[in-house]
């Protein structure tokens, strides 16, 4: 099953604050429970010392541990800190809640602990105070209050008197925290801790949910508008918010919607405007043909003459037709190498000198220098660019006028400036000559001119040399169309 991006947002997001508030639970509770280990490690080592003290003191009163070793309650004292008579009895006060439990039923009075008195404690689940793990051993290491079988594993502590070691306890490994109200402090810190981590996973999710339906809301509505344009409606567009990606996303995409609408109003266009000069000439070339077999006209050299002519113009756009989507697509062969365009123009406009001058035309070739210029480009579309600028300009320029091509290097850059006489194009037209099928109206649109697809032809071929063409009005009162090509260094 594939997931959205939506269950994909929410999860991610879901499973990072899941992380995170784990991460933090067990860190806190770690952290938390360290603090109540430290803490009760000080106060264990704080009461083995004072142990320590009373023990010495009893020592130092009786002379011994004579009077200890035979009176487990004042053992109990010494543990407890509570009923030490002056002379070192044990008293219970009145109301002390006390250790009386810890004097335990063992008949031996040096076993400690009391075999009941664990064995009562372990059945209401208590912990093993300190006091109950604390053994007493003589000078010697004979044990005065203790278990043997507990030794090997005990931990000592000196007993001294005036700097004179006279015993030592021994403390039996267990659990640090023995109070039973710190445990239940511990456990209800950790349950807080629980339940909070539990909240912070809920709102965490519930806040996941919101963005991911906030943040995939946009993509549906773009994936809708895929739908719709692989459809074919150019027309649509995505509702965009803010500036971040996706909203310039949703930018992007209407600015590609709008694009596919241009190429479709152009590609339309395009289809109208073919048909419409397919259209033309096979309608001549029908009418005559079709005269000629109702007898309306004779089948004479005139006619075939006219045929001829016919299908030569229907040849001439097919071929341009042809031409122009070659370059549309990219798939005109250039093979580029270092070439001196002006040494292709003067060659292409001496090739075109006679008919200029049969047209009554004068053309006028003027580079500002005689040293070759180099570009990177193929020296036949280049000639093909020039041949179809020539004759843009022997097919309109009225007889007795004149072409003045000029050449000159601007930094970088090659500028080449056709300009001829009159008639000249309108203004508004200028910006259209180079769209494909686009003839300028009045006296530039003869009938004996192209298809208007030798300007389209131009606009490409220019662009595959990383160049740019551009048209204008001429100061002569024709047409200047300005060609500029980045140069390559000698």
């Amino acid at each position: 099953m594939t997931l959205s991006i939506r269950t994909k947002l929410f999860l991610t997001l879901l499973l990072t604050s899941l992380l995170v508030a784990t991460t933090m639970l067990v860190f806190t509770h770690w952290s938390f429970r360290q603090g109540l280990i430290e803490l009760a490690e000080t106060r264990q080592a704080d009461y083995i010392d004072q142990v320590t003290q009373r023990l010495a003191e009893i020592y130092r009163r009786d002379d011994g541990w004579s009077e200890l070793a035979t009176n487990r309650a004042l053992w109990i004292g010494a543990l407890t800190g509570r009923g030490l008579g002056l002379h070192g009895r044990y008293r219970r006060s009145a109301g002390e809640p006390g250790h009386r439990q810890w004097l335990g039923t063992d008949r031996q009075t040096s076993l400690w602990p009391p075999e009941n008195v664990l064995e009562q404690r372990y059945a209401r689940g208590q912990p093993t105070p300190v006091g109950l793990r604390l053994m007493l051993l003589d000078g010697d290491g004979a044990i005065l209050y203790g278990r043997e079988a507990l030794l090997p594993n005990a931990r000592r502590y000196p007993v001294a008197v005036d700097g004179r070691p006279v015993g030592s306890l021994a403390l039996v490994p267990g659990p640090v925290i023995t109070e039973v109200d710190e445990l239940r402090f511990l456990e209800r810190q950790t349950m807080a801790l629980v339940v909070v981590a539990l909240g912070m996973i809920g709102l965490s999710g519930l806040l996941a949910w919101l963005l991911a339906r906030r943040l995939a809301q946009p993509l549906s509505g773009f994936q809708a508008t895929t739908r719709r344009l692989a459809a074919g409606d150019y027309q649509a567009r995505a509702v965009t918010h803010g500036g971040d990606e996706l909203g310039r996303l949703g930018q992007d995409l209407n600015a590609l919607a709008q694009a596919l609408e241009r190429h479709e109003q152009a590609r339309r266009q395009w289809v109208a405007d073919i048909s419409h000069e397919l259209r033309t000439p096979l309608a001549l070339l029908r009418a005559e043909i079709e005269a000629l077999q109702d007898g309306v006209r004779l089948l004479d050299q005139e006619a075939i003459a006219a045929l001829h002519a016919d299908t030569l113009r229907l040849g001439r756009l097919v071929e341009d037709l042809y031409e122009l989507s070659m370059t549309d697509l990219g798939a005109l062969s250039y093979r580029k190498e270092p070439v001196d365009p002006l040494a292709i123009l003067a060659a292409d406009c001496e090739a075109f000198a006679a008919r200029f001058a049969a047209a009554g035309l004068t053309i006028r070739f003027r580079p500002d220098s005689t040293e070759p210029t180099r570009i990177l480009g193929d020296a036949q579309r280049l000639s093909q660019l020039f041949r179809n600028l020539l004759q843009n300009s022997l097919q309109y320029t009225d007889p007795g006028g004149h072409l003045t091509v000029t050449a000159c290097s601007e930094g970088a850059m090659l500028s080449i400036l056709f300009e001829d006489t009159g008639p000249g194009v309108p203004a508004a037209a200028l910006e259209h000559l180079f769209d494909r099928l686009y003839r300028a109206e009045s006296s530039r649109n003869r009938d004996s001119g192209g298809a208007g697809l030798g300007l389209a032809i131009c606009r490409n071929i220019v662009a595959a040399h990383d160049g740019r063409i551009s048209a204008a009005a001429a100061a002569s009162g024709g047409l200047a169309i300005r060609l500029e090509f980045p140069t390559i260094r000698r």
